[in-house]
């Protein structure tokens, strides 16, 4: 099993893992409706897709619900898309309606409105190194210190996720 592997530059995380699986597999289960309902998002919270216009400019705006009950809104905005190596986006806690807004956890205010993604794949043996790198834009000091104090929680976060994409990809094929 792979391990994410996890570094920081500046308000920057940067998160990689290597996918057994070709670069335009894993660039089709992050830009198509039908797979990305299988594996974006925390462990155990249920995805639900609102909408996915994958083009730059496009959004991509979710939901994702706990069993208990629980529910946040998510949306990506997307920048520049170069298939299928790149993928760059804006993400951003929304409401129902798309309107960004703050996270639902208050435990982590002030936390940015708006992270910068850049998603790049390169495909070496057939397996995919995937690295995103995140960092918080139009935000405040205070937010940025906020984004970097929660660098671990968003590592537990990522790395259920990329889990998530791994065993899905498994599972799929071109």
């Amino acid at each position: 099993m792979n391990e994410n592997q996890f570094k920081v530059e500046k308000s920057q995380l940067v998160i990689t893992r290597v996918l057994d699986a070709p670069r335009e597999l894993v660039f089709k289960v992050w830009s198509e409706k039908e797979h990305l309902k299988n594996w974006w998002g925390p462990t155990g919270l249920e995805l639900k897709v609102e909408s996915l216009d994958f083009r730059p400019g496009g959004k991509f705006h979710y939901s994702m619900s706990s069993p208990e009950g629980f529910e946040m809104w998510g949306l990506f905005v997307y920048g520049e898309i170069v298939e299928p190596e790149k993928i760059e986006f804006v993400n951003s806690f929304s409401d129902k309606d798309g309107n960004i807004t703050s996270s639902p956890f208050p435990e982590t205010w002030p936390w940015p409105l708006e992270v910068h993604n850049i998603l790049t794949l390169e495909e070496h043996d057939g397996k995919t190194t995937l690295t995103l790198r995140g960092n918080p834009i139009n935000a405040t000091e205070e937010e940025i210190k906020s984004y970097e104090a929660g660098h671990e929680s968003m590592k537990q976060g990522f790395g259920g996720t990329f889990k998530q994409l791994e065993e899905y990809l498994a599972k799929v094929s071109l």
